[in-house]
């Protein structure tokens, strides 16, 4: 697939991750896909946990699948304010369902979980989440990103480089 064709949401909440939410951004728009940036509202402004800032464009629960070809979890610590919204798990798990592409690095693998998508396959992600994702069923890999079916993995800031990589190769195949 030719990414200007493309839409994909990226998450976002309180204290994200900075790169993990910037760098996939910018290189989504760089391969010319629009990105909307979703979280649990609309027009609510957050701060990453090295100062970077982020702006949601719509609330997750507004979105339709249908219209996405993609969505993207960074890590940080916004993923556990994100898995509580009903909105946001659900869009992901539609999207999973779906077999649209599910992009998730570091602490991301949280909304997987809550969204119930990991049962039975590989997963990634920070140290800090491995319990969370066997303990859901998941088999924790040690890999720098990885795509499985319809599913991309990263594991922490320093892989960023190869899961940007995995996830605009996914996307393009999809």
């Amino acid at each position: 697939m030719d990414l200007s064709a493309a839409r994909v949401a990226v998450l976002v909440d309180k204290s994200f991750e900075d790169l993990e939410f910037w760098v996939p951004v910018m290189r989504l728009r760089e391969e010319g896909a629009e990105v909307v940036i979703a979280g649990r509202e609309a027009d609510a402004s957050f701060t990453g946990k090295h100062g970077l800032t982020a702006t949601t464009e719509v609330a997750a629960r507004a979105l339709d699948a249908d219209r996405l070809d993609g969505i993207v979890v960074p890590g940080g610590w916004a993923p556990d304010k994100l898995r509580r919204d009903a909105g946001v798990t659900a869009l992901v798990a539609e999207m999973s369902a779906r077999e649209k592409i599910v992009a998730q690095i570091c602490h991301a693998g949280l909304v997987g979980i809550s969204a119930g998508i990991v049962e039975g396959r590989r997963a990634t992600g920070s140290q800090g989440i491995k319990d969370d994702l066997v303990n859901a069923g998941a088999r924790w890999v040690d890999e720098a990103a990885f795509q499985e079916d319809h599913l991309v993995w990263g594991r922490v800031v320093k892989d960023i480089p190869a899961f940007c990589a995995t996830l605009i190769r996914a996307l393009r195949q999809a």
